[in-house]
């Protein structure tokens, strides 16, 4: 972890959703970082007001490069700037990362379960970016819950991953409507759906859940009354009480 706020250059920006993109940041000096962490980002107007938000990395790279996606809030003092208006070659400061207990390291071969609520798939996404790069063998699985199809982040990443690595997959839940065809009808995720989609308690997962608190605080009461131990779930909100889609 950088100590202080840092000089960022934008290196690149894609779109994930209409409201939602992904950011490439150089950091001078950054030497990496452990999948789970977040960094705190601050824009300061000419006047001098700043605002600070802090955003999950997304990415596994090595070296001074690292990745966030931001999804755009309506009512939000950085997040449109952030998806509306940054560009290549723009700077912004950054502190961090930051965090130690939310956090996957390679060298872990527990099977691992997922559990995201929309944009909670963020630091997850670089959970399963970091497992994909070091070769570990441990079982990886992915439950996202989500509104519709085109909320997915990462949608033709996982869609990849779980053809071709037999050490990933992805189990979609859409709560309010799913794609044309799809096999189980749209539906707030329940204590049953998460029971079957998920690593049996016998296997000893570590679990990470990360959404908003409404949807964390249910999923983890559903999977201690589902039999997992609470010592081996670690829960991460990103704020509003929100429901379980």
């Amino acid at each position: 972890m950088r100590s202080g706020w840092n000089v960022a250059e934008v290196v690149e920006v894609r779109a994930e959703t209409a409201s939602a993109r992904t950011i490439r940041l150089r950091v001078p000096g950054l030497s990496g970082h452990v999948a789970g962490q977040h960094v705190d980002v601050r824009l300061t107007a000419a006047d001098g007001y700043s605002a600070v938000r802090s955003y999950s990395v997304a990415s596994a790279l090595p070296g001074d490069e690292l990745e966030i996606t931001v999804e755009e809030l309506p009512d939000g003092e950085v997040s449109p700037y952030l998806v509306r208006q940054l560009s290549t070659g723009d700077q912004i400061e950054v502190r961090g990362p930051i965090g130690g207990w939310f956090v996957w390291h390679p060298g872990d071969s527990s099977p691992v379960q997922l559990i995201a609520g929309g944009s909670g798939v963020v630091p997850l996404m670089a959970m399963i970016r970091a497992h994909e790069a070091s070769g570990n063998r441990s079982e990886f699985r992915l439950l996202y819950s989500l509104r519709d199809p085109e909320s997915a982040f990462y949608r033709g990443e996982l869609d990849s991953l779980s053809r071709t690595s037999r050490r990933f997959a992805v189990t979609w839940v859409y709560t309010r409507r799913a794609p044309q065809g799809w096999p189980t009808p749209a539906g707030r995720l329940d204590a049953a759906t998460l029971a079957s989609a998920v690593l049996a308690p016998e296997s000893t997962p570590a679990v990470f859940v990360c959404g908003a608190t409404g949807f964390v605080e249910a999923v983890a009461d559903w999977l201690v009354q589902a039999g997992h131990s609470p010592d081996r779930i670690k829960a991460e909100r990103y704020g509003g009480m929100g429901d379980t889609s």
